[in-house]
């Protein structure tokens, strides 16, 4: 009853089915390691900034080998040394703090080696004034600050914006906007924020790193795509067994001489 499958016409159809198949179910593959990889990421990143782990000096972290923050090195407790350049704060708006509305209050710290951090001494509620965190709160002479690395901010992220601010505000916190507002030889990437923060300031927890955690709404469409791929795959077979089962009965009609006849 069903040496109809050994035509040349069934013979290409299964095997056009079975390459379907085999699509659909290496598509759904792909996008199911794609998801995994996200959720990998969003792992790495949480516990980096759950467990800041013993710290480590900046310069250690960010080497030549390595001198970008990546998802091994955001929230690593660190320790730098050097002298604040209290002349060139600046203040960065927009920033959100347990719900509130605020600034940071960003001090550049001068280190040994010649380069320059970010060290973000901590978050104020409101809106930049210029009379609030006065430069002059930064200590002087040489200090060394523990905190946590930060990765670079993008435009667009955590209130980050291109420009338009007035002088001594800065609107993201990343190499290129810092060097537009001071000349340094050099700066470190990314930023370290300060765990103790002065009077008027909450010290500032590790922030998520641009791009987010891994797991955004695009990684949960990976996983839908995931779901759509093996559906159209399962569809594919269940068409196949349904038109193997119909071509099966219409033969055994035949055999019992009970095709239609044609008038």
């Amino acid at each position: 009853m069903y040496r109809f499958l050994l035509t040349p016409r069934w013979l290409g159809g299964t095997a056009l089915a079975v390459a379907a198949v085999a699509v659909c179910v290496w598509l759904g593959t792909w996008q199911l390691g794609r998801f995994e990889d996200k959720v990998s990421s969003h792992h790495e990143i949480s516990k980096a900034m759950d467990d800041a782990g013993a710290a480590q000096p900046l310069g250690a972290l960010l080497s030549s080998a390595q001198p970008q923050v990546t998802t091994d090195t955001v929230g690593r407790a660190v320790t730098v040394s050097g002298t604040f350049d209290r002349d060139h704060q600046l203040l960065v708006p927009n920033r959100v703090l347990d719900g509130k509305q605020g600034y940071y209050v960003l001090t550049p710290l001068r280190t040994g080696d010649g380069r320059t951090v970010a060290v973000v001494r901590g978050w104020a509620p409101g809106a930049p004034t210029g009379a609030g965190a006065p430069a002059e709160d930064a200590p002087t002479g040489e200090v060394t600050v523990s905190g946590r690395l930060q990765a670079g901010e993008s435009i667009g992220s955590n209130g980050a914006v291109a420009g338009g601010l007035p002088a001594g505000q800065l609107g993201t916190i990343n190499q290129a906007s810092l060097v537009n507002k001071l000349s340094y030889d050099g700066w470190y990437d990314g930023w370290v924020s300060a765990d103790a923060a002065p009077a008027g300031l909450t010290p500032v927890p590790t922030v998520q790193p641009q791009g987010g955690d891994g797991l955004t709404l695009r990684a949960f469409q990976n996983l839908g795509y995931t779901l759509e791929w093996f559906v159209f795959g399962g569809f594919v077979v269940f068409m196949w067994f349904r038109l193997v089962r119909r071509e099966a009965e219409a033969e055994q009609d035949r055999a019992l001489g009970l095709d239609p006849v044609l008038e």
